[in-house]
């Protein structure tokens, strides 16, 4: 009885990103993954959410690594995203890539200071946040 696989056995298998994100809101988060779609584009592997609700949780996963992106809800109660991107990208070695939820399109400067690599502003836009989450996986996946 023979355990070796064939050439192309597991081929096709390749796993999508994993993206963390990070609102207290359910409603956001489920706002966000309809958004963004099960793929970044057609016959890509499926996104693997992380679905987490505390700052906690995010710093938590984050250490653990792993992760493609973060997406961060910068209007979160009690710990926002924006102060939690910046908090990450100084304290977390080799932190992926951020993109945040600002309120407003006004509050992109906010988004400078936390040192987000991209920022999306509500009501959120399909197609904008789809662009921007496809754009900093697949840089990033380039650059791995």
């Amino acid at each position: 009885m023979s355990t070796a696989q064939p050439e192309n056995a597991g081929a096709g298998t390749t796993p999508g990103p994993r993206i963390l994100l990070y609102s207290d809101d359910v409603d956001a988060r489920a706002q966000v993954r309809l958004a963004v779609g099960r793929r970044l584009r057609r016959g890509a592997p499926d996104i693997e959410w992380v679905e987490v609700a505390t700052a906690a949780a995010v710093i938590a996963q984050t250490e653990s690594g792993g992760l493609d992106l973060l997406i961060l809800d910068g209007e979160a109660d009690k710990v926002g995203g924006l102060g939690l991107a910046r908090q990450l990208k100084d304290e977390i070695f080799r932190c992926p890539p951020t993109l945040v939820l600002t309120g407003r399109p006004q509050d992109a400067w906010l988004a400078s200071w936390s040192n987000a690599d991209a920022v999306v502003s509500r009501p959120l836009d399909p197609v904008e946040l789809h662009g921007a989450v496809a754009a900093i996986v697949e840089s990033s996946a380039v650059t791995r």
